[in-house]
């Protein structure tokens, strides 16, 4: 591949900027034609997920005892046998996040990086070699979607295939730290990892893991439930190999050892290309970096309760991690409907999710904690994400009006802001073959229109539900859960809703659009006692939250049923959420009574954020669902 400065540049060249305008155009017209005849027009509905994680580096296992100075008598290892000893089927051969419920997404260190998690093994080449071409589902929300033609077709494999490497320890004579000094702090991730489930995003810390689309019945939603559980499993088991910890959360608190702002700030120019240190060197990031810095004039600021601060990077966009559950529409006649309707639904279930109230403890500086508890936002990823890439003239991250016509999706990536174009000739040297590479500069260009949803044109063929030709909702807002039991239930609370309003012809459209943007914005910042926006059944404007949160959880309910999903299944699927919403509790509102507990206790604001999210990692670790943590 060409250098990747000499890629950038080519990239954000007036001519490229025409000749990519133009490709697109055309592609548009072939789209808007393919939909109008009914070509993305499918069998039945089809349901997907993405899940994105961070890494910390894993909690050490003590170091074993001298036989010189500790013996074990015949009790202890009795004690041992029957399974009653500390040691007793320790989780030695499994991933030590959490137990087979827990889940993740899809996710090098230098060799004097504090963050490596040993100094013995060779990893960092990998990391910045500057021909990190583009993985599979690549793409973190500044994604590429996984049936992107940006996306490889398959994972990287090395030429050596062989069984990959565990990264040798720094001291033979003991764990890779001291359990003692262990932070739970963020860490980068080796490349090995990505040899398994996990996929690589856009910070070096960050993975990804995507579920394969299922149609949308028992059966799929119950590949779904085994996929997310499996992949994830395995990904943390491969990450545990290399003494990190892929985490399942929304935000990072606890800082990499040189601090978050230096993490988040490091980069080389190189001949006037910026390269930011800890973000993976794909062309299209580096783009888009640079794309995103020249309209920002250089810095680009980032203002939030408790921080106001700039950046010479996007790469502060990868503090945030989160879930986009998929909805396939097989009728695209009815796909206005279902997009509309979708949109009103986007501060209700943003409310029941939030995850992400606290900044990593040393971006704030001399910030009273009792005000910062009573002030921040219960979702900072969506401040993150849109003050990232909002330099343009015209924000691409924000809530998307309706459409009318089904084409109008088409026509509004046509229209968006036109971000580090590509072209295809300078990443593929074949002839264009199918679908993905007939579209393949409409689809890049959608890959930057980051509305909090968005429509997918294309995607895969799924048994008994899609052709590769399909029009599909994807639900970007939502932040990543403590649990795969709260994600998957996330997913079918959001499929399930948005069918089920749909086929009751529920009135919700009618909620005019400026109070579903309100809503959801609402909903960012104050969680569960936002002020939200509903119409009820009855074609009744209501701000009530416990006649809009009855309305969500029975709709999505039918819907679920109406894809013929059993009632057992359906209580499996939604009743953890809902009871999250019985005890008032969501995980952001249980960061912030922890901190603030913490605070009451006499800790300062760093002490009390680290020590809330340890016992984030904890919980996550001895439960099932959040609603079991309250």
């Amino acid at each position: 591949m060409d250098d990747i400065v000499d890629l950038v540049r080519r990239s954000l060249a007036d001519e490229t900027y025409e000749e990519f305008a133009d490709r697109v155009d055309d592609q548009a017209a072939q789209l808007r034609t393919a939909i109008e005849t009914g070509e993305f027009d499918n069998e039945s509905f089809s349901v997907g997920l993405e899940i994105e994680l961070y890494a910390i580096n894993s909690v050490p296992e003590p170091p074993e005892p001298d036989e010189d100075e500790e013996t074990l008598d015949e009790s202890d290892l009795d004690a041992d046998l029957s399974g009653g000893g500390g040691n007793a089927w320790d989780g030695s051969l499994d991933a030590p996040a959490e137990p087979a419920d827990g889940g993740g997404a899809s996710l090098d260190p230098t060799d004097d990086d504090p963050l490596a998690p040993d100094d013995s093994s060779d990893t960092d080449d990998d990391t910045d070699d500057g021909d990190d071409r583009f993985g599979p589902g690549e793409g973190p929300s500044l994604d590429i979607d996984p049936d992107s033609p940006l996306a490889d077709d398959g994972p990287e494999t090395p030429e050596d295939e062989g069984e990959p490497a565990v990264e040798a320890v720094a001291d033979e004579d003991g764990p890779y730290m001291d359990p003692d000094e262990w932070e739970g702090r963020l860490t980068r991730l080796p490349d090995v990892v990505f040899e398994g489930e996990a996929n690589k995003e856009l910070g070096l810390h960050n993975a990804e893991v995507n579920t394969e689309p299922n149609s949308f019945d028992q059966t799929g939603m119950e590949v779904q439930t085994t996929a997310v559980e499996m992949q994830t499993k395995q990904a943390r088991a491969q990450a545990s190999n290399q003494h990190c910890e892929l985490v399942l959360d929304a935000m990072w608190t606890i800082p990499p050892e040189e601090g978050s702002e230096s993490y988040l700030s490091d980069h080389e120019d190189r001949d006037g290309v910026v390269l930011a240190e800890n973000m993976r060197q794909a062309p299209r990031y580096v783009a888009l970096d640079n794309e995103a810095l020249r309209h920002a004039g250089g810095e680009i600021p980032f203002d939030v309760p408790g921080y106001d601060g700039a950046f010479p990077t996007i790469l502060f966009e990868s503090l945030a991690t989160s879930i986009q559950p998929h909805l396939q529409i097989p009728d695209s006649d009815a796909f206005p409907a279902y997009y509309n309707a979708a949109i009103r639904t986007l501060g209700p279930l943003l409310a029941i999710s939030v995850n992400s109230p606290f900044l990593p403890a040393d971006m704030y500086d001399g910030v009273d904690g009792e005000w910062l508890c009573e002030q921040t936002h219960h979702e900072l990823r969506i401040a993150a994400f849109e003050q990232s890439v909002n330099t343009s003239e015209n924000p691409k991250v924000r809530v998307p009006e309706d459409i009318d016509t089904v084409t109008d999706v088409v026509d509004r990536v046509v229209a968006d802001d036109l971000f580090a174009p590509f072209l295809r000739e300078w990443l593929e040297d074949d002839d264009r073959n199918g679908f993905e590479d007939e579209f393949w500069e409409f689809d890049h260009k959608r890959g930057t229109y980051w509305r909090w949803l968005r429509c997918v044109i294309g995607g895969t063929a799924v048994d008994g539900a899609a052709s590769e030709r399909s029009l599909r909702i994807e639900y970007r807002p939502l932040p990543t859960q403590p649990h795969v039991t709260d994600m998957i239930g996330l997913q079918a609370l959001t499929v399930g809703l948005i069918r089920g309003l749909v086929a009751a012809d529920h009135p919700l459209a009618e909620l005019p659009w400026q109070e579903a943007r309100r809503s959801f914005y609402a909903a960012a910042e104050d969680g569960l006692d936002a002020d939200l926006a509903w119409v009820t059944s009855h074609g009744e404007r209501t701000t009530d939250r416990d006649v809009i949160f009855d309305e969500v959880f029975h709709y999505a309910r039918l819907g679920l049923a109406e894809q013929d999903v059993p009632e057992e299944r359906i209580d499996e699927y939604v009743d953890p959420i809902e009871r999250r919403y019985e005890a008032g509790e969501t995980p952001s509102s249980w960061k912030i009574d922890r901190v603030r507990s913490y605070l009451n206790d006499g800790y300062d604001l760093t002490a009390a954020i680290a020590a809330m999210q340890r016992d984030y990692f904890e919980c996550s670790r001895e439960h099932h669902e959040f609603a079991e943590w309250v």
